[in-house]
């Protein structure tokens, strides 16, 4: 937990006060602290609930013994009981005012560095060689990107990885049809999905080349070299497409985090025999399995996972295998994060289950399939092309980018260069957005309109404001004094301190859930209080310059808290607008 927390504070108190009234001992974070706006409350305590029954007495009752043994009447006004044993929290403003202003001078706004760092690698993005990347790649791109960033900020060694589709049958064609078309290293594919789609039309019926083909994945398999340097090439050309994604999205995977099928090849063989000498190898129909346990259909027979094919060829789930022995034994990570779309929930259960069972994967070396769902179109069905196509991700991008133009305001100052580099962190910033602000595992519906807009729960929104703060300051033409006190003297300036000290606990609650919606909640949240602020408290004609400077210190706060949490998000923060 981090340690900025004010929940995490008051926690500690009413952990002391367990046990100095009852003999029980809880953590701070098992206090069940949580913000709260219910009868004047800034923060509710629920923890007489959950111990009543181990401690065998009524929860109202273990609340009055936490209120009388509290030792916390420096940051609390007289805490009250509400309901069956809720224990309502009311921050005095001078204490408030303290913990705030604090923040000026912390570069971390209150969230520490994590005490138990570890060695995180992620799977993220995942696109196949010789085929461009498409709308269904942009979640697992995104949610990837937001994890690394999320996870690097709280102190974790973050290793990304793209697990790239470049190995196996299907090359055979590609690498054949690339000789037949004469490419080279100054020749440039200008649509994968066509040179993919005339090589399959070409291998279905034209039996001269689909012999070739074939002959072709026998030397590729075999490390021919001319064949490989033909397969690099084509690497190479899809790696120059999926670098215009990354580098428009902002996103940090290169060439040195590719970890394609064709890096774990060499791994299949022994991976396999370390699964037969440990008994989990069985033959069936001429195949190797395994049979992880839990696991079987309706008709209650066991499911398995083919390690080797009846023709000696492998499948996924050897190269899944190989990837967590890799990871875990020679890279010495201690947690593997895939971020793949939930069809393949069972798969990944099935992948960790045997791997649990080969030594792979313990208490000490984990591995979590971070699932998402499916984008949707209005009529919500998967988000196609009118045609009922594939959309590529860079015409879905660029579109983002053209409509951003429409939300700048007809006053903006931004012209030329600077507009259209507004406008790709505007048009970029909502898709993003649109997709991390809602729970991952679920669906949702992608319309221009809702994440364009000004209004509501946009990264727009959000943007407008931290550029209206900055915009407020520039008119004022100081900044405070960095000894200048902060003084909340209005109910807005409150409620806006007290939803900037409860940035760690957004980030904390992100991190442990692996929740990016959690962050995009708290923005808006944060962005709606600023509004109010912005509506009831003037700057530039505060009654006094002790009040001005106290509002220009939570303007800037403000801004700062804005603009890190977009930033772990991957979405930018325009100082103008």
């Amino acid at each position: 937990m981090l340690r900025g927390d004010v929940g995490l504070e008051l926690g500690q108190r009413v952990a002391l006060a367990l046990r100095a009234a009852l003999d029980v001992d809880i953590t701070a974070e098992e206090a069940l602290i949580r913000p709260s706006n219910r009868d004047g409350a800034d923060y509710q305590c629920n923890v007489a609930m959950s111990l009543s029954k181990k401690v065998g007495k009524k929860p109202r009752e273990v609340a009055e013994l936490i209120v009388e043994h509290l030792d916390a009447a420096d940051a609390i006004e007289a805490p009250e009981i509400a309901g069956p044993g809720f224990i309502n929290l009311r921050l005095k403003k001078e204490w408030l005012q303290a913990q705030a202003a604090a923040l000026l001078g912390d570069e971390r706004l209150g969230v520490p560095v994590t005490e138990r760092p570890r060695r995180i690698a992620i799977d993220y993005s995942s696109p196949n060689v010789a085929k461009e990347m498409h709308v269904g790649h942009l979640r697992s791109t995104i949610i990837g990107d937001a994890f690394c960033r999320l996870l690097t900020f709280a102190g974790h060694e973050v290793i990304p990885h793209n697990h790239l589709g470049d190995w196996g049958t299907p090359f055979g064609m590609l690498i054949e049809h690339l000789t037949d078309e004469g490419h080279g290293a100054d020749h440039e594919i200008s649509d994968l999905n066509a040179f993919y789609q005339q090589a399959r039309q070409k291998f279905d019926n034209e039996p001269g080349f689909a012999d070739r083909a074939r002959r072709r994945v026998v030397l590729l398999q075999g490390g021919d070299e001319a064949t490989l340097k033909l397969w690099h090439e084509l690497v190479g050309e899809s790696q120059r497409h999926f670098n215009q994604i990354y580098e428009l999205l902002g996103i940090g995977l290169s060439v040195e985090d590719n970890y394609g099928e064709s890096f774990y090849n060499p791994y299949l063989a022994d991976t396999i025999t370390e699964l037969q000498q440990k008994g989990l190898v069985e033959t069936s129909d001429g195949a190797l399995c395994v049979f992880p346990p839990g696991f079987s259909n309706r008709e209650g027979d066991r499911l398995p996972l083919i390690v080797r094919k009846s023709d000696g060829g492998y499948g996924y789930a050897t190269t899944d295998f190989a990837t967590v022995r890799y990871w875990v034994r020679e890279r010495k990570v201690d947690e593997l994060i895939y971020v793949v779309g939930n069809p393949q929930a069972q798969h990944f259960q099935m992948i960790f289950a045997t791997s649990k069972q080969a030594g792979w994967l313990d208490d000490a070396h984990t591995a979590v399939h971070t699932g998402f769902g499916t984008i949707l179109g209005s009529d919500g069905k998967t988000i196609r092309t009118r045609a009922g196509g594939t959309i590529k991700l860079i015409e879905l991008l660029t579109e983002a980018v053209e409509n951003s133009y429409k939300v700048m305001p007809e006053t903006s100052e931004v012209e030329g260069a600077e507009k259209d580099a507004l406008a790709r962190t505007i048009g970029l910033g909502a898709v993003k957005y649109a997709d991390l602000s809602n729970d991952r595992e679920k669906d949702y519906v992608f319309t221009w309109e809702k994440m364009l807009a000004t209004t509501g729960d946009t990264s727009v929104y959000i943007q407008y404001a931290n550029a209206r703060i900055l915009s407020i300051a520039r008119k004022v033409g100081r900044a405070a004094p960095a000894d200048a006190a902060l003084v909340l003297q209005e109910p807005a300036e409150r409620d806006l301190a007290l939803k900037l000290l409860q940035l760690p606990t957004a980030i904390q609650a992100a991190v442990d859930e692996l929740a990016p919606h959690k962050i995009t909640n708290y923005l808006f949240e944060t962005a709606t209080a600023f509004s109010t602020f912005y509506n009831n408290c003037p700057v530039a004609t505060a009654e006094s310059q002790e009040l001005q400077d106290s509002r220009l210190h939570l303007l800037t706060l403000t801004s700062r808290v804005l603009t890190l949490g977009l930033s772990l998000l991957g979405i930018g923060a325009p100082e103008r607008l």
